[in-house]
């Protein structure tokens, strides 16, 4: 599984967001893989993943994307997000 965090230098709330993202990543080491798409950097990305607006986090489970939250969220939100699909992976 695969957490996409679609963020920007001078968004706020990216930055905000960039902390908990590293936190939730040590907590649950490999059940989870989190990349950073820089939007300015890689706009081909965004577009095909139709992001409009920072933050947002796509999760992605063999590769398609399941999920999506846009804005800032608190932690918990991102845990159970990863954790509903982890718990689907186990059947």
């Amino acid at each position: 599984m695969t957490l996409v965090d679609f963020t920007a230098a001078w968004c706020p709330p990216c930055k905000r967001l960039n902390p908990l993202l590293e936190e939730l990543g040590q907590e649950l080491g490999e059940r989870v893989t989190i990349l950073k798409v820089d939007v300015d950097a890689s706009p081909h990305i965004a577009a095909r993943f139709g992001v409009m607006s920072m933050p947002t986090v796509i999760l992605l489970k063999d590769g398609e994307p399941v999920e999506r939250l846009v804005g800032l969220r608190p932690k918990e939100t991102y845990r159970s997000l990863i954790a509903k699909y982890s718990a689907i992976a186990a059947h």
